[in-house]
């Protein structure tokens, strides 16, 4: 079993919805496309650094809880730009902590970033 089912089924266990990137995006507009598929992001996302925040932190059109981001490969994109991958992470880290208890955007859902390398 590959590391990213794993994380799907623990994450399924304690009743999280999980978001599986789909593809291996090697480039940041790629990447960004990705993130907004597998979280399915409201046609108003403008693909940006600024709206990928955004909409990390609403998540308004998916149900109540927590949703694990799961993002295999994420390392073809280091390899290939490292500069974007760095300040894709940058956001994903900080809408985390944003929605996390205690967060300054936190409400009824929280978003779980789990990387692998499969």
């Amino acid at each position: 079993m590959s590391s990213s089912q794993t994380i799907v089924e623990q994450a399924r266990a304690r009743g999280a919805y999980s978001h599986l990137i789909g593809s291996r995006p090697a480039d940041k507009m790629s990447a960004l496309d990705a993130i907004a598929s597998a979280l399915s992001f409201p046609d108003w996302f403008g693909r940006n650094l600024d709206a990928l925040y955004d909409c990390l932190t609403d998540l308004s059109w998916l149900p109540y809880g927590e949703h694990v981001l799961v993002w295999a490969g994420s390392d073809l994109l280091k390899e290939a730009d490292p500069k974007a991958y760095l300040a894709i992470r940058s956001v994903l880290s900080d809408a985390e902590r944003a929605l996390a208890p205690g967060g300054d955007r936190a409400d009824s859902r929280r978003l779980t970033v789990a990387l692998t390398d499969d």
